[in-house]
C-alpha cells in the first residue's frame, strides 16, 4: 500500500481542521492590519504572517480535495470590515503577531507530534519552520525598535545544588515564609503577565467595536479576568523584588465602528482561552512552590468557565463550527429500529 493511500488518523483530521480554522481567522485579521499599518519596519512582519496564512489555506484546500475531506466553513471576507477606522497601534500589531507566533509554535509542535503519515508530518513540520521564522523576525524587529519585553535578568548560577528540605515546595501557609522564586517560576509568571496584557487589550478592542450588548459584556468580563490575573502574577514577582514586565505601547484606538464579525471575535477569544489554559497547565507543572501551582489551577478553572460561557453564546447564535468526529453508534442503531 502506498503511503498516500493510508487513511488519515483522528489526530491528523483534528490537526488539519484546527489549522484551517486558525489560518482562516488569522488571514482576515491580518488583512485588516495590513491596510492600516504605516511603520515600514513593522509592515513586512505582518505581511509575512498574512502570506503564511494565505499559503497554508491553499495547501490545506488541496489536501482536503485529495482526501475528500469536507472543507470547514471558517471565515471569509464578510467577517471583516476593511473600511472600519484604524483600531490598533503599529506596535500593537507587531506584538500581536509575535504573540500569535508563540501560540503557533506550540500548535504546530503538537500537530507534528500527533501526525503519523509522512506527508502530514512534512506539512506541519514546514509550518513549524515558517512560524519559527516569523517569531524570530518579529522579535528582531521589536528588539531593534526597543519595544521587546525582555524577561528579567538574574545571576547566572556559579555552582549546582540540591533541594535539602520539603519546605522548598511549600507556599500555601499564610503564616510561613515563602522561598524566593526560582528561574523557571519567574519565567512563567512573567510570560503569563505579558499574555494576559495582550488578552486584555484585545478584549477591550472587541468590546468597543461589537454592536452586540451580549458580546460587549462578555469581552469586558474577559478584560477584568485578565487584569485580575495580571495583578496576581505581578504580586508574586514583586514579593521577591523581581521587576514586572515593561510592555511596549500596545494601545487600542477609540474607534467604536464594527470591525470584525461577532463570530470571528468569539472564535478568537476561544483560541486565546485555550492557549491560556495550556500556558497555565505548563506553568503549574513546572512551578515547585505550592502556592503558585494552586493559583494556576484555580485561575485555569476561571478561564474554563469563561470559555464555557463563550461557547454557549456561540451555540446560541450558530457560530460554533463543530470539529470532525465519530458517529453516535447508539443513535444510529435507534434510527435503524
Amino acid at each position: 500500500m502506498s503511503e498516500k493511500k493510508i487513511p488519515l488518523t483522528s489526530a491528523e483530521i483534528a490537526s488539519l481542521w484546527t489549522a484551517y480554522m486558525n489560518d482562516s481567522m488569522a488571514k482576515h485579521f491580518l488583512e485588516y492590519m495590513l491596510k492600516h499599518i504605516e511603520d515600514s519596519g513593522i509592515k513586512p512582519a505582518v505581511q509575512l504572517a498574512f502570506d503564511m496564512a494565505s499559503s497554508h489555506l491553499k495547501q490545506l484546500l488541496t489536501i482536503f480535495e485529495q482526501e475528500q475531506y469536507a472543507v470547514p466553513n471558517g471565515f471569509t471576507e464578510k467577517d471583516v470590515n476593511m473600511d472600519a477606522p484604524w483600531l490598533f497601534s503599529d506596535i500593537f500589531c507587531l506584538t500581536y503577531v509575535n504573540y500569535m507566533a508563540k501560540v503557533g509554535l506550540l500548535a504546530y509542535g503538537g500537530f507534528v507530534a500527533m501526525s503519523t503519515r509522512e506527508d502530514m508530518r512534512s506539512y506541519f513540520t514546514q509550518g513549524l519552520i515558517e512560524t519559527t521564522t516569523l517569531y524570530n523576525k518579529t522579535a528582531d524587529i521589536a528588539l531593534t525598535k526597543g519595544v521587546y519585553a525582555r524577561h528579567p535578568y538574574i545571576e547566572v548560577p556559579k555552582e549546582t545544588d540540591y533541594v535539602d528540605s520539603k519546605k522548598y515546595l511549600s507556599g500555601l501557609n499564610p503564616f510561613g515564609s515563602k522561598r524566593p522564586l526560582n528561574a523557571i517560576e519567574i519565567a512563567h509568571l512573567y510570560m503569563n503577565v505579558m499574555t494576559n496584557t495582550m488578552g486584555a487589550k484585545l478584549c477591550l478592542a472587541f468590546a468597543q467595536t461589537s454592536s452586540s450588548k451580549e458580546i460587549q459584556e462578555y469581552m469586558l468580563r474577559g478584560k477584568d479576568i485578565s487584569n485580575k490575573h495580571i495583578q496576581i502574577f505581578v504580586s508574586a514577582l514583586l514579593d521577591c523584588d523581581i521587576q514586572t514586565p515593561h510592555l511596549p505601547d500596545i494601545s487600542v484606538s477609540d474607534s467604536t465602528t464594527p470591525t470584525f464579525s461577532d463570530k470571528l471575535l468569539m472564535f478568537h477569544m476561544s483560541l486565546l482561552g485555550a492557549a491560556g489554559i495550556g500556558n497555565y497547565a505548563t506553568a503549574a507543572a513546572a512551578s515547585q512552590r505550592s502556592d503558585l501551582a494552586f493559583n494556576y489551577e484555580r485561575l485555569s478553572l476561571e478561564i474554563a468557565q469563561f470559555a464555557k460561557s463563550g461557547a454557549d453564546i456561540m451555540i446560541k447564535h450558530n457560530w460554533l463550527e463543530q470539529p470532525p468526529g465519530t458517529k453516535d453508534r447508539d443513535q444510529l442503531s435507534k434510527n435503524k429500529q
